[in-house]
């Protein structure tokens, strides 16, 4: 996707996907002032147009939706490789919940009732996050991380990673060398603010995996565990 260098307002193309017309207003209202061009869809199917016609650069998701779960639709949406940041913006607030929004491929999770304010630093984030710049491209070896098409390829072979492992990848890739904790994981991956005892299961599955897909068949093994630190992401022959 082509991103404009201009200021936000020129660009930046959201879509809200929402059934309860209240919220979509207020949105809507809000994003526009703040400068941004705003598509409104209340329904899966209405949502698959949108994206396939507008090319937003940003989804608002409820995942209470009147044709299927919210959740569904974003899994589709990584499945087939589609990389646009996706904000989730739901009534549904447990550590479990908000787990799986972001397994599922959400790139952030916003509580109901929800302060605009919040909102509109977190789509700004995002979008600043998916301009391209010159670390768009990570290198460790032999391993090679696309941030901007979400592509891992090592010794020219592609690897096929789902959303989460490939944040989690692209996280500890960006620090190589330096370990990465847990609790960093949990604040800039799964975007905790305190991490429970959930976490480090999840956090470690996500690891054994990564591990399984980038080093599996390959003498040097990248993925490293330091006990009581974190994880690296190494090249060195330790």
């Amino acid at each position: 996707m082509s991103l404009p260098s201009s200021s936000e307002s020129v660009a930046a193309n959201v879509l809200v996907v929402e059934d309860d017309r209240r919220v979509t207003d207020g949105l809507v209202c809000g994003l526009t002032e703040a400068g941004f061009s705003v598509r409104a869809e209340a329904s899966i199917k209405a949502a698959r147009e949108a994206i396939a016609e507008a090319k937003p650069r940003l989804v608002i998701l409820d995942l209470g939706l009147p044709d299927g779960n919210g959740l569904t639709f974003l899994r589709e949406l990584r499945r087939f490789g589609e990389s646009l940041p996706v904000i989730v913006l739901t009534a549904r607030d447990s550590v479990e919940d908000r787990v799986e929004g972001l397994d599922e491929g959400a790139d952030d999770y916003l509580v109901k009732p929800f302060s605009f304010p919040e909102l509109l630093a977190r789509v700004r984030a995002r979008l600043r996050n998916v301009r391209v710049s010159g670390t768009e491209i990570l290198r460790v070896a032999d391993l090679e991380i696309n941030r901007l098409n979400r592509s891992v390829k090592r010794a020219g072979v592609n690897i096929e990673l789902t959303s989460k492992e490939f944040d989690v990848l692209a996280f500890i890739a960006q620090s190589a060398g330096h370990p990465v904790s847990r609790d960093m994981l949990t604040r800039e991956v799964w975007k905790l603010n305190n991490r429970v005892a959930l976490m480090d299961n999840v956090i470690d599955v996500h690891i054994s995996r990564l591990r399984e897909k980038i080093d599996h068949g390959h003498e040097r093994k990248l993925i490293r565990t330091i006990r009581g630190v974190g994880f690296v992401l190494d090249a060195s022959e330790a």
